[in-house]
C-alpha cells in the first residue's frame, strides 16, 4: 500500500478522537442523542482545526444504524470511512461554485437516501460560492426535505451571504491549543515508533498556530528528515526558524560599536537559508515578552527559559530603544509582503538600532517665588546640584548632556537612579501644589466637574478635540478660579498634560466648556494621595503657603486669524518668507 500522510492517516474517525473543540463535539453529541437534528449547519474557523473532519464524523453517526453510533462495524459506517458512501455527498464549493451546479444539485435533493437515514451534503470552502448560486441554494436551505441536511464549512464567514448564515446553526471553531497538539503528537510518535524530543514537539505545535493538521505536515517532515530521533534544533534547521539564543546574540549587538557584526551574523543566518519573515516575527514576539517582562517580573505567560535569554541580551538596552525597534519591525513586517529585498530593510533597522540615542530634553518644573507668580525651571546635573538656572519663559532650548535626562518629583516616594531609567518627564515643587490646594474651593470644583460633564461632546470638534483626548480619564483634586488640579493613572498622562499645558495652554478649551479660562495641571494619583497627607501635615503645622496666583495665557480664536498668523501661533519656530 502506497505511503500515506500522518493527517489522512490519523483523520479522527469518531467524536472521541478530535483534538480540541470540546464545546461542539459536546453540542453536536446531545443534538444527537436529543433528535434535535437542524436541517442547515455551518462550520466556520482557521484551517486545519477539524471542520471537514467534525462534519464526516457528524454525518456518519447520523446514518450509523450500529448500538452505539459511531459504530465503526456497521455497512453504513465503513462505507463512510471508504468515502464510497452514496448518502454522504462531499463539494468543493471552490470548483463547483456556479449557478449551474448548484441546480444540479437541487435536482438530486429530492431523491430519498440509498443507504443510511440521511442524504448529508458537506459543502467545503462554501464562501467560494458565486452570490447567483447562494441565492439559487436559499430556498433549499430554507425548507429542503427532512431526509436532507447541508453541512457548510468555510474559513471566511463574512464572505457568506447573510441570507444564508440566519438559516444555519453556526459553529466557531477555534484554534487547537498546544498543550493538546502537544498530546496528540506524543501518541502519534508512539504509535510510529519516532523518538522525538519533548521541546522539539513543543517547537511543532507552535509552528502549526493552532492547526492540527499543520502539526501533523510538520511531524511528517521532520520524521523523513531525522528518522531515529527529532530534536529542536532538527526542527529549526528544517523550518529556518533562528533559535532564540541566535536572536539575543544578534540584538545584543545593537550597540555602535558592534553593528557591523550584527549585520554580519544577520547574513550569516540569511545564507543558511533562513526565513527572514520567521526571523522578523521572531523578534517582535521577543521585543514584546521585553517588555512585558519589565512590567511583570514575575508574569507565567513568559517561560523561564526566555526570560533567561531576555535578561540576558534584551533587557540591558532602554526600554523606549526597544519600543521604537518593535513599532520598526511591526511596521516593516506589514510590508513584507510588497517587499523586493528584505535584507536591505532588515539591515536598515539593525543600523537604525544601534545608532539609537535616547531623546535629548531639558526636564522642566514648576516653581513657586516669593510673589506666588508660577515660574519654569530647568534641572541640571552639574557639579553644582544646588544651582538653578529659572526663568519666566516657558520655551527651553535642548542640551546634548545625556544626564540631564530625568529627576523625581519632591511628593513621589519612589526612588529612581538616573542610570537605570533615563526619562524626560514635567513635575512640580512641593510648595506650588500646596499652594494650589490652598486656593482650591468646593463651589469651583463642583461647577467644574458640571460643565466637564460636556466632554465627549467636543471629541470630533477639530479645534478641540486633542484636548478632549489628552483628558481621557482623570480625578478632581483641587478646582480655583484660574487652575483645575487633576490626578491621572501614569506618569505619560501626567507628562502629556502638562506639555500641553507649557506649550499650547487650555485656557482657549476650559473658556469654552467651563464658560472661564483655567489652566490645568496634572499630577499621577498616587501622588495626590501623598500630597493630601503632606497637606494635612502642614496645615497643622501652619506651615502652608500663600494661595497661588497665576498668569493666565491669552485666550485666542486662532481660526479667525488670518493663515500666516495661524502658523506663527501653532509653529513657533516658523519663518515666514515673502516669495
Amino acid at each position: 500500500m502506497a505511503y500515506q500522510a500522518l493527517y489522512r492517516k490519523y483523520r479522527p474517525a469518531s467524536f472521541d478522537e478530535v483534538v480540541g473543540q470540546k464545546h461542539i463535539v459536546q453540542t453536536l453529541k446531545n443534538a444527537i442523542a436529543n433528535q434535535r437534528i437542524a436541517h442547515a449547519y455551518l462550520f466556520c474557523g482557521p484551517r486545519g482545526t477539524g471542520k471537514t473532519s467534525i462534519a464526516k464524523i457528524f454525518a456518519r453517526t447520523l446514518n450509523c444504524t450500529g448500538e452505539n453510533p459511531p459504530c465503526m462495524e456497521c455497512e453504513n459506517c465503513k462505507l463512510s470511512l471508504d468515502g464510497t458512501h452514496p448518502d454522504i455527498i462531499e463539494i468543493d464549493a471552490a470548483s463547483n461554485n456556479g449557478v449551474d451546479e448548484v441546480r444540479a444539485l437541487i435536482e438530486r435533493v429530492n431523491y430519498s437516501p440509498m443507504e443510511g437515514k440521511y442524504k448529508i451534503y458537506i459543502i467545503d470552502e462554501v464562501h467560494m460560492m458565486t452570490s447567483g448560486a447562494f441565492n439559487a441554494l436559499l430556498k433549499t436551505i430554507e425548507e429542503p426535505p427532512e431526509h436532507v441536511i447541508f453541512i457548510f464549512a468555510t474559513t471566511e464567514p463574512h464572505k457568506v451571504l447573510p441570507t444564508i448564515l440566519s438559516r444555519c446553526q453556526r459553529y466557531d471553531f477555534s484554534k487547537v491549543s498546544n498543550h493538546d497538539i502537544q498530546q496528540r503528537l506524543i501518541q502519534i510518535c508512539e504509535k510510529e515508533n519516532v523518538n522525538a524530543d519533548e521541546d522539539a514537539l513543543e517547537f511543532i505545535a507552535t509552528l502549526a498556530d493552532g492547526g492540527m493538521r499543520d502539526a501533523l505536515s510538520i511531524l511528517d517532515q521532520c520524521i523523513a528528515y531525522e528518522q531515529n530521533h527529532i530534536t529542536i534544533d532538527a526542527v529549526r534547521e528544517i523550518y529556518g526558524v533562528v533559535q532564540p539564543e541566535q536572536l539575543g546574540e544578534l540584538v545584543s549587538k545593537l550597540v555602535p560599536e558592534e553593528a557591523n557584526q550584527a549585520i554580519e551574523q544577520l547574513k550569516k543566518i540569511e545564507s543558511r537559508g533562513m526565513d527572514l519573515k520567521r526571523l522578523c516575527a521572531d523578534l517582535i514576539s521577543m521585543f514584546k515578552d521585553s517588555l512585558l517582562l519589565g512590567m511583570a517580573k514575575q508574569t507565567e505567560l513568559i517561560s523561564e527559559h526566555r526570560k533567561e535569554i531576555l535578561n540576558k541580551y534584551f533587557m540591558n538596552h532602554p526600554v523606549q530603544k526597544r519600543i521604537q525597534i518593535l513599532n520598526d519591525l511591526m511596521n516593516l513586517y506589514n510590508r513584507l509582503a510588497f517587499s523586493s529585498n528584505v535584507m536591505d530593510y532588515m539591515e536598515t533597522i539593525l543600523l537604525k538600532a544601534a545608532l539609537w540615542q535616547a531623546p535629548v530634553q531639558n526636564p522642566i518644573a514648576y516653581d513657586v517665588h516669593p510673589n506666588n507668580q508660577i515660574q519654569y525651571e530647568k534641572r541640571s546635573d552639574s557639579s553644582d546640584k544646588s544651582a538653578r538656572q529659572v526663568t519666566n519663559s516657558p520655551k527651553v532650548t535642548p542640551k546634548s548632556n545625556l544626564s540631564d535626562l530625568f529627576w523625581k518629583s519632591d511628593v513621589s516616594r519612589e526612588t529612581t537612579k538616573m542610570s537605570e531609567k533615563p526619562k524626560s518627564e514635567f513635575t512640580f515643587s512641593e510648595d506650588f501644589l500646596l499652594s494650589l490646594l490652598v486656593a482650591g474651593n468646593k463651589e469651583e470644583k463642583n461647577a467644574d466637574m458640571y460643565n466637564m460633564k460636556d466632554l465627549e461632546k467636543y471629541r470630533n470638534d477639530l479645534k478641540y478635540s486633542r484636548f478632549v483626548a489628552s483628558l481621557n480619564k482623570f480625578t478632581y483634586i483641587a478646582d480655583g478660579k484660574d487652575f483645575m488640579l487633576i490626578g491621572v493613572q501614569s506618569k505619560l498622562d501626567r507628562d502629556f498634560i502638562n506639555d500641553m499645558q507649557n506649550s499650547v495652554g487650555y485656557e482657549t478649551f476650559t473658556n469654552e466648556i467651563l464658560k472661564k479660562p483655567k489652566k490645568i495641571f496634572a499630577i499621577t494619583i498616587e501622588d495626590g494621595k501623598n500630597l493630601i497627607e503632606v497637606f494635612k501635615k502642614r496645615s497643622a503645622e501652619k506651615t502652608l503657603p500663600e494661595p497661588a496666583k497665576l498668569e493666565l495665557n491669552e485666550v485666542l480664536n486662532v481660526e479667525d486669524l488670518p493663515i500666516e498668523e495661524q502658523l506663527l501661533k501653532r509653529f513657533k519656530d516658523l519663518k515666514i518668507v515673502d516669495d
